[in-house]
């Protein structure tokens, strides 16, 4: 058996938690290092109906993207979610560990699962931040080519819904037929300079504003939205994969409960 510890340490090695973002608070946050794990469960959020999961399932881990405390706790009670989510993980004994913007940037991470799932080739990266301990570049986002060149921006919108099974698409047509794409899983509307930059004439995020849409268009660039969820789940099996290799004993499975947040009409 490897315990919450050894098994932080594995995916320190693929996704160093020192590459994360300033604001951000990736690592190790719940529970006790020197635990055994018997099994894990991976979900791209920690909620209380995954805590409820683990804990009915008889997880000791849970492995996450997103943080589930992000912002500064004071107060530890019932009577917020957060607080209901830590207690049902301590109560529980179940450990929580979270690799967020310094899986986003390694080489396999989310930006590249999310290029895999559209089909993209010849992956490069969008932007480039440093390199890691292990020589390895990072950095958020990926360009690659269109699958089928000359698609419609409705066609491509219409095509990563279906890839990624998002619960709708929202985009604003930049004129110009799909040929070389960026990608940034989650929230990187901000990232519209950096996929001109790279001669790109789509770019697939989540969470882009009205005014992101506008300058978009009015640059020429497609930019669809294809929802935070949608591009980011799509890591969560290749954490799965990469812990199953790493600690065959250990029985790994996805949340089951865990989901899109909304939907559309």
């Amino acid at each position: 058996m490897a315990t919450v510890r050894e098994i932080f340490q594995e995916l320190d090695r693929w996704a160093p938690f020192e590459t994360q973002m300033d604001f951000d608070n990736a690592g190790f946050l719940v529970g006790r290092g020197d635990r055994e794990v018997r099994k894990i469960l991976v979900s791209l959020d920690i909620t209380e109906a995954v805590a409820e999961e683990a804990a009915a399932w008889g997880a000791d881990l849970i492995v996450s993207h997103h943080p589930v405390i992000f912002h500064p706790v004071k107060r530890l009670t019932d009577e917020t979610p957060t607080g209901r989510t830590l207690l049902a993980l301590a109560e529980r004994g179940v450990a929580a560990i979270c690799a967020h913007t310094n899986l986003d940037a390694a080489q396999g991470g989310v930006n590249v699962c999310l290029a895999q799932a559209l089909e993209l080739t010849e992956l490069e990266q969008l932007c480039q931040d440093g390199v890691d301990r292990n020589g390895q570049p990072y950095g958020v986002g990926r360009v690659g080519l269109c699958h089928a060149a000359g698609l419609s921006a409705g066609e491509y919108a219409a095509f990563v819904k279906e890839k990624l099974s998002a619960a709708g698409v929202r985009f604003a047509d930049g004129g110009k037929p799909v040929r070389r794409v960026a990608v940034g899983g989650g929230s990187c509307g901000s990232m519209l300079s950096d996929a001109l930059a790279a001669g790109c004439d789509t770019f697939v995020t989540a969470d882009v504003k009205y005014d992101q849409f506008l300058e978009a268009k009015a640059l020429g660039l497609t930019l669809m939205d294809a929802g935070h969820y949608a591009t980011e789940n799509v890591v969560c099996p290749k954490l799965v994969q990469y812990l199953a290799l790493k600690f065959p004993g250990i029985p790994i499975q996805l949340s089951q409960v865990h989901r899109e947040a909304y939907g559309c009409v």
